[in-house]
């Protein structure tokens, strides 16, 4: 298991919540993934829209670099489209994903496939 998903796992059951950065008050799933990356986590943004180019350049920023999809590896971060206006990221596990759902109102580990498109996979290279 990779450090990354030891500290998104640890966030579990932390509430949802827009622009949410602190464990203590809740994370959005932007908050939930830089806890994770050990980062600070960006701000100015809305829970629809989004540009796919924009999150990839922070996450290269952040250290990370674009993963196979042919290799999914437990700790890639994901970028997911679970909407026609909507961008979302997540943390893969062994058996699943941990992100920070809106309409449970909480950070989550989901077992199985992942449920929605995934635009791209970034991971750590050590």
């Amino acid at each position: 298991m990779t450090e990354i998903v030891v500290a998104a796992r640890a966030l579990v059951g932390v509430r949802f919540r827009l622009h949410g950065r602190d464990p203590a008050h809740g994370l959005d799933c932007i908050g939930l993934v830089a806890l994770a990356l050990g980062r600070t986590a960006p701000g100015g943004y809305g829970l629809r829209g989004g540009d796919p180019a924009r999150v990839a350049a922070a996450l290269a920023e952040a250290g990370l670099v674009a993963a196979p999809a042919q290799d999914p590896q437990p700790g890639d971060i994901l970028l997911m489209r679970p909407g026609a206006a909507q961008l979302h990221l997540g943390v893969r596990t062994a058996t699943g994903l941990i992100h920070a759902d809106a309409a449970l109102g909480r950070v989550v580990e989901r077992p199985g496939p992942i449920p929605w498109e995934v635009i791209g996979s970034w991971r750590r290279l050590f």
